[in-house]
């Protein structure tokens, strides 16, 4: 089963917590590019699928970021959830080298 997700680049100054408001949740890649990260986001009911298909450090995500041109390979690292209400606060994707 292959899991496919398009990030978005996130705004330089954009605050996660209006992210989250408008429905987006926060999330770094790691590894692309060296020790780089990149900010970026994706739509929450994204998310929620992901977490129910993929898991940590197991699960090959193919990940695309069109306005980078940017594809490749990543894992899951780290979900961090909100402590009581339990829901996606952030998302970590280290990208694979082939």
């Amino acid at each position: 089963m292959e899991i496919s997700v398009e990030l978005k680049q996130r705004a330089a100054g954009t605050k996660p917590n209006a992210l989250r408001r408008s429905g987006h949740i926060p999330v770094n890649l790691y590894g692309h590019d060296g020790d780089k990260s990149l900010l970026l986001t994706l739509d929450a009911k994204s998310v929620e699928n992901l977490i129910k298909k993929a898991r940590i450090n197991k699960t090959p995500v193919e990940v695309s970021i069109p306005e980078l041109s940017w594809k490749g390979t990543t894992v899951i690292k780290e979900i961090q959830t909100h402590p009581w209400k339990n829901f996606p606060y952030h998302l970590s994707f280290h990208a694979v080298q082939n």
